[in-house]
């Protein structure tokens, strides 16, 4: 089983800059990582990895734009290479960007897997981030979630979305469990809350993580937690109860 770091997805604290004030929290409270989105390493990866360096915390996995991976594909090794991370990550698809049938979603994972050979060659992986909506049932039957992954794209599989998509996480995690390279750990808050769009901090809403933590330890190559809330009113009450969370379950 792999010891898994316990990273922190920096959209989290987007609206609470500057960043290197947020680093220094993080390594204070215990974080051993971050993970980055995009545009926030943006045209300078180097400046950020020195910030990041400069706390003494690692990017194992970083979040960059399908049209950018599957398009400047060098451009992203590049940056993945500066900012010292195994693994690239797609994190989102806008609704002019998904799939409309079942075959469109075959046609996109073949996309995926072809672009997943080239950044293999270089030495790294290809990620796949879900949300709810690639769990929605196609017309045979299938989910575009099973068309994404696997054929050398691994899953960043995120908890909090397989949940509010309705289905079972427990299951989910286990057909996935050996593509699944790091779990976004997200916590739901419980139902008719509309406050911070109705996440929760993590080990403070519904979802059940001393159920779901045998399931998850389970996947052979999952070696990141990384703790994630869209949009908090506190960045720091958010980092510091998530990652106690995490410390409690992680066992």
């Amino acid at each position: 089983m792999p010891k898994h770091k316990i990273s922190f997805q920096l959209y989290s604290a987007r609206n609470f800059p500057p960043l290197e004030t947020v680093l220094e929290g993080l390594a204070k409270i215990g974080y051993d990582a971050v993970e980055p989105y995009y545009p926030l390493y943006g045209e300078d990866p180097a400046g950020y990895r020195a910030k990041v360096d400069a706390v003494g915390l690692v990017t194992p996995t970083f979040h960059a734009p399908m049209d950018g991976v599957t398009g400047e594909t060098a451009r992203f090794i590049d940056i993945a290479k500066t900012i010292g991370a195994h693994t690239i990550v797609i994190p989102y698809l806008g609704a002019e960007e998904r799939p409309v049938d079942v075959d469109g979603w075959k046609k996109l994972g073949e996309k995926l897997a072809a672009t997943a050979v080239t950044v293999k060659a270089a030495g790294l992986g290809l990620g796949y981030h879900n949300h709810d909506f690639e769990y929605a049932t196609l017309s045979d039957g299938s989910r575009p979630i099973d068309h994404l992954i696997g054929n050398g794209v691994a899953s960043e599989l995120d908890l909090g979305w397989v949940v509010r998509a309705g289905k079972d996480a427990a299951p989910e995690i286990d057909k996935l469990a050996s593509e699944v390279i790091a779990f976004h750990i997200k916590d739901i808050a419980p139902a008719g809350t509309t406050a911070e769009d109705g996440w929760a901090d993590v080990g403070q809403g519904v979802v059940d993580w001393a159920a779901l933590w045998p399931h998850i330890q389970k996947a052979p190559k999952a070696g990141v937690l990384v703790a994630e809330h869209d949009n908090p009113a506190d960045w720091k009450r958010f980092a510091e109860r998530s990652f106690a969370a995490i410390k409690s379950f992680a066992v």
